[in-house]
């Protein structure tokens, strides 16, 4: 039997990316007026449901690529694809997780999360009882009546987690955001989002300097070179079974195999980035 039209274009939906940056350039003008190419040539397709983490020396472009997919910055050659088509503003499907904390001081950790609902028009009452449900969510039940000041580094960063996602967006774009927090917090947080990502799958662009916690987290690992105008170097299928616990991942004759692959890539571009008197030290490697 013939497929109908209205079938081929679901087929279409689920096999287009999610997240296409095609032929993407991105150059700043400094204030001398003189340029700076920071990324060139970047294609890069992310599929719906996948988790891809990109991987660098520190001034390579990572985050400035989550802007452009974010709608934040313009291209200034080829474009940002969001699910097809090409983006024009800000993306209004991506959630974005940066480094540094955003909530509000002033606000209870149910309020910060709450008032990610205020632009979709969401009564207040019911803003609230669902920012209490994703609080449960994150395991902070009982600190919804909390303000910041009065949580630690792991439970602030739960609260920006609940803030990104009840606003139930396809695509997660997450800029370090374990960066600030110590490694055994970094791993309960990594086997939060790994289980909220495994109930209901997003794409997931996630920028870390950290190898191992890509490798632990990720379908994929994209390697960027040194800049200027830095570019893919590598790109990695990570076939680890899922689902995974990041501290036990790690012990796997086959986690240190895929290491040991990526780490070689990396590290020559590191050894670049050195060699232009850089200072960048690239966490759970050794160069």
């Amino acid at each position: 039997m013939a497929a109908t039209t209205a079938q081929l274009a679901s087929v279409a939906a689920t096999t287009r990316p999610a997240v296409h940056l095609r032929g993407v350039d991105i150059t700043f003008v400094l204030k001398d007026g003189a340029t700076h190419r920071a990324v060139h040539g970047i294609d890069l397709a992310v599929k719906p449901g996948e988790f891809v983490a990109i991987v660098g020396p520190t001034g390579c472009g990572k985050s400035t690529l989550l802007n452009a997919a974010a709608g934040l910055l313009k291209p200034s050659a080829g474009q940002v694809e969001i699910d097809g088509a090409a983006l024009s503003g800000l993306n209004a499907k991506a959630g974005y997780l940066f480094q540094a904390d955003a909530l509000m001081p002033w606000k209870t950790a149910v309020d910060n999360v709450a008032v990610a609902l205020e632009p979709q028009g969401v009564p207040r009452a019911e803003a609230l009882r669902r920012a209490r449900e994703w609080l449960a969510r994150v395991g902070l039940k009982g600190f919804a009546d909390r303000y910041p000041h009065m949580l630690s580094g792991g439970q602030r960063k739960r609260v920006a987690l609940a803030q990104m996602l009840i606003r139930d967006p396809q695509i997660l774009l997450m800029d370090e955001p374990f960066g600030p927090l110590d490694a055994q917090t970094r791993q309960i947080m990594g086997n939060l989002l790994l289980d909220l990502w495994a109930a209901n799958k997003k794409a997931v662009l996630f920028v870390t300097h950290d190898l191992e916690e890509a490798i632990a987290l990720a379908d994929r690992v994209v390697v960027m070179s040194a800049g200027p105008a830095a570019g893919i170097v590598g790109d990695y299928t990570v076939t680890l079974p899922r689902p995974r616990d990041i501290a036990e991942i790690r012990t796997e004759p086959a986690f240190h195999d895929i290491h040991k692959a990526i780490w070689a890539t990396l590290r020559v571009e590191v050894q670049k980035a050195y060699a232009q008197g850089e200072n960048l030290p690239v966490t759970g490697v050794q160069p």
